[in-house]
């Protein structure tokens, strides 16, 4: 046995003695409210980032269907030789019009659209300051910019990142970033107030938010519409990253989103961008006639608002601990890691898939239960679930 096949072994014996091996699902229907898991049959889906409901929806299946009939399965190519097609423009035009942003660019993920962006926001002095509790995706973007000092400031501690950037004021650029909702916790950054922090000190802020877009604000463009505040500086959020592949037909794919030099300057040097095949153009129709489906439909928007009240609201009867948040994302705390997957693997058993999250992606002894809530969801889909927490608090 070689030393990898040691340490393999070992670190996977460890994850099962503990409880927190994870195992893959299978399933063998469209992502729905309702779908089939292989050697389960049917559950009730309630973590999915199938936030609007169209994943499956006839019309977002029928413009990808189009777009691979029109443009085929692929590009082939990266963006600047041969691999820009017309449907990536059309899509990037709504992207920037839904923000209100100057413009827009288009990645195979929202991993690689921070990947591509931090890098080359800085250069040899600047500063990049972060929410400690920011995806994974941007805290690996800000290790790749290497040449930039890199600070931490308290989640959602004003205070803590007013002290970091007196800290970096010489720098002559400064980069915030944060989530636009943090997926563990289901809160929002105190938007307005960074807003202000960041015109004061002289800082770009930028905000990826994968898990607000098409979920808060009246008409769910995000997190800077639930605050009130426009798509771009100076009195709103400078750049925008987020993803495709959650309320907006939840294939695949992700973005920047902002001023047009910096959507221009990215195209010349975002390494992502430079070396990447483009979007495929199946996802770059489908998403758009998401977005189109959003901007003409904002009844969605709507009923996954109801949704999520009637369900906090329903746990809370219950007498679960339910993170208060404007999102759709409900996290019930229950402590250490083991026990959350119990629990998942409980209502599993019920048929209600609800996905158990613990350390190392949350701290010790914060384990919980993740619940995501889709404009799709029915009020009989919502009472079932119900009925599954219900005996979970039975059984103790």
């Amino acid at each position: 046995m070689t030393v990898l096949d040691e340490r393999l072994r070992s670190t996977l014996d460890e994850l099962k003695s503990a409880g927190t091996y994870k195992s893959l699902r299978y399933l063998t229907q469209p992502m729905a409210p309702v779908t089939t898991i292989e050697g389960l049959g049917e559950v009730l889906v309630f973590c999915s980032n199938n936030y609007l409901g169209l994943a499956n929806h006839p019309e977002v299946i029928e413009a990808g269907v189009a777009g691979l009939r029109e443009y085929g399965a692929g590009t082939a190519s990266v963006r600047f030789i041969c691999g820009t097609m017309a449907c990536h423009r059309d899509l990037e035009e709504r992207l920037a019009e839904f923000l209100g942003t100057e413009a827009a660019l288009t990645y195979v993920s929202c991993w690689n659209a921070n990947e591509g962006l931090l890098p080359n926001l800085v250069q040899k002095g600047d500063a990049i300051v972060s929410d400690e509790l920011n995806h994974a995706s941007i805290i690996d973007a800000g290790r790749l910019a290497k040449q930039a000092t890199r600070k931490v400031f308290a989640h959602s501690d004003m205070n803590s990142l007013e002290a970091i950037l007196q800290e970096v004021d010489g720098s002559p650029m400064k980069v915030v970033v944060t989530d636009g909702v943090f997926s563990m916790e289901g809160d929002v950054p105190k938007l307005p107030e960074m807003v202000a922090i960041c015109q004061k000190h002289g800082a770009t802020l930028v905000v990826d938010d994968s898990h607000g877009t098409g979920v808060i604000g009246q008409n769910g463009r995000g997190v800077h519409e639930h605050f009130g505040l426009p798509g771009k500086a100076p009195d709103g959020v400078d750049i925008f990253t987020g993803t495709l592949g959650k309320a907006l037909g939840g294939a695949a794919g992700g973005y920047v989103a902002g001023p047009r030099d910096v959507i221009d300057y990215l195209i010349q040097r975002s390494r992502p961008q430079l070396f990447s095949n483009a979007l495929p153009p199946t996802v770059a129709c489908s998403a758009n006639k998401a977005l189109e489906i959003l901007q003409r439909e904002p009844e969605h928007v709507a009923k996954l608002h109801a949704n999520v009240d009637r369900m906090r609201n329903g746990l809370r009867a219950l007498g679960y601990e339910v993170i208060e948040s404007p999102t759709a994302i409900l996290p019930i705390i229950v402590g250490e890691t083991a026990e959350a997957i119990r629990l998942s693997n409980r209502l599993l058993d019920m048929g209600v898939f609800v996905i158990g999250f613990g350390f190392p992606v949350v701290p010790e002894g914060t384990a919980r239960l993740r619940v995501q809530m889709s404009a799709a969801h029915t009020d009989a889909n919502i009472d079932r679930a119900m009925e599954a927490f219900a005996t979970l608090k039975r059984e103790g």
